[in-house]
């Protein structure tokens, strides 16, 4: 589709299914956050005329190949998945999340887990981390999380106190606490973890038929987790240890290697499963929807410059292509808009056209201008459309499938609020020496927190989970459980 030269695309080389009218609720609107073409133009104009990132500062990335080992044409249209066998470029980049880019590689925080996919039709994003959860739902909680997660304006040293209150007021972060708290919460190396999707995403056949769909990608190598201690003596000996690690491993010719799995959830099922299935803090059931083979991803080659490749790199979810879209996450709604933004303010109103981020696919739209534009700028061509000068137009195939919405326009939260059952039956999944550990972990963590009444309301979560939980973890704070739990 996207070969064809008349073809208007976006700026990572997928084509614009209407470039006329804005995504809407309905024809009367309010319009959709979901709708990227139109953020994108938007936020590149703002920036027409002439840092570290926010999270996931420290980071790691590889080049390798994404071949596909099972046809899944019957629910989705993307070309790169089309066919047994086929191979994509891709590049990734592994993070953690809170630190600065001088951070150590083995401290305890979720993993980013960021694959561009350099597919035939532009470039694909999928943007998750190491866990399939996350510790809020709702995109608007994000920038008050991410600040608990940093420094105290005042004393510029991290703050338990901020971590566990924002955490004790936010009991949907529960499932994604006891993960992080568990061994999960130090991965041994980048290649010894698994890699996740978190969202949901919508998948499209070429009839028009839609699923959603949950991505995992398993690593070959096994999982493999560091304990505390070692990794506290790493952290002070060699706070690069995962980052040269992966440099080691693929420079020997040991190449890593996941299996990409998706689990597949019908249309209509959405509306009837026990949980909000667009709800990030919780998972499928793999009893319900099990894990399908997708493919295979290899990673088999070094950056060349760091700086080039791996720091000026810039994902997207919002970079879909035809065949894979949104789905109504909350939490994937406002990434779809926040990640592009930061990269424009970071690298630039041009940065998708920066090698690491240039598609394989031909570019074709009517952005111009903007800093570091080092290409032709479009030249003398036309600069704007509709045109009756033979520019490129939209496809309308590849307007995204609609889905039915309704209710008032208003700041409503889910319906579904049982934020308990998930993370108590994954404790209960734990051996005893995995519970203790995850026990002591939490205990060590909440110690530095000088306010009594936010370890209460957050022991009182535990407790909800699985009663021995909240006990466990009252004891090794010299408290007893609320009363009121």
């Amino acid at each position: 589709m996207s070969s064809n030269p008349n073809n208007l695309t976006t700026s990572w080389g997928a084509p614009v299914g209407d470039n006329q009218n804005s995504m809407t609720a309905g024809s009367r609107g309010p319009s959709l956050l979901q709708d990227v073409h139109l953020l994108e133009k938007l936020a590149h104009f703002n920036r027409e005329r002439i840092p570290e990132r926010v999270v996931h500062a420290k980071g790691a990335g590889a080049h390798g190949y994404f071949e596909v080992t099972q046809d899944l044409s019957q629910y989705t249209k993307a070309n790169f998945l089309s066919e047994v066998g086929k191979r994509t470029p891709m590049f990734i980049r592994f993070s953690t999340v809170a630190g600065e880019s001088g951070s150590s590689d083995t401290v305890r925080d979720p993993r980013g887990f960021a694959v561009k996919f350099y597919t035939e039709e532009g470039n694909y994003d999928l943007v998750g981390n190491n866990t399939p959860v996350f510790f809020i739902r709702d995109a608007i909680k994000f920038p008050d999380f991410i600040h608990t997660q940093k420094r105290h304006p005042q004393t510029h040293l991290k703050n338990p106190n901020a971590v566990w209150d924002f955490w004790s007021l936010s009991p949907e972060s529960l499932h994604q606490v006891t993960i992080l708290m568990s061994d999960r919460g130090i991965p041994a190396t980048l290649r010894h973890m698994h890699g996740f999707g978190s969202h949901t995403f919508k998948w499209v056949n070429a009839e028009g038929a839609v699923v959603w769909v949950k991505y995992h990608f398993k690593t070959e190598q096994g999982v493999k987790n560091l304990d505390v201690k070692l990794a506290a003596q790493l952290a002070a000996e060699n706070p690069d240890y995962h980052t040269e690690d992966l440099f080691n491993a693929i420079a020997a010719g040991d190449f890593p290697a996941w299996k990409l799995y998706v689990q597949i959830m019908p249309e209509k099922d959405a509306d009837t499963y026990r949980f909000d299935p667009f709800d990030v803090t919780k998972t499928w059931s793999q009893k319900d929807y099990p894990l399908i083979e997708v493919g295979r991803m290899v990673l088999d080659r070094n950056p060349e410059n760091y700086f080039a490749e791996v720091e000026q790199a810039t994902f997207s979810p919002g970079s879909f292509v035809p065949g894979i879209e949104a789905s109504p996450d909350k939490m994937l709604q406002g990434r779809l808009f926040a990640y592009a933004d930061a990269h424009r303010y970071r690298v630039g109103a041009n940065h998708n056209s920066l090698p690491i981020n240039q598609p394989k696919a031909e570019v074709r739209n009517y952005q111009r201008d903007g800093a570091m534009n080092h290409g032709t700028n479009g030249g003398g061509s036309v600069y704007y459309e509709p045109n009756s000068y033979g520019g490129p137009t939209e496809s309308p195939a590849a307007k995204p499938v609609p889905f039915e919405v309704s209710g008032q326009a208003d700041s409503v939260a889910y319906d579904h609020n049982d934020h308990y059952t998930q993370p108590g039956d994954l404790y209960r999944l734990l051996s005893e020496d995995e519970r203790t550990r995850l026990v002591e972990n939490i205990v060590g963590a909440m110690t530095p927190v000088d306010r009594e009444d936010i370890k209460l309301r957050q022991i009182g979560h535990f407790y909800k989970a699985d009663p021995e939980f909240g006990q466990r973890i009252a004891a090794g704070l010299g408290l007893a459980v609320p009363d009121s739990v």
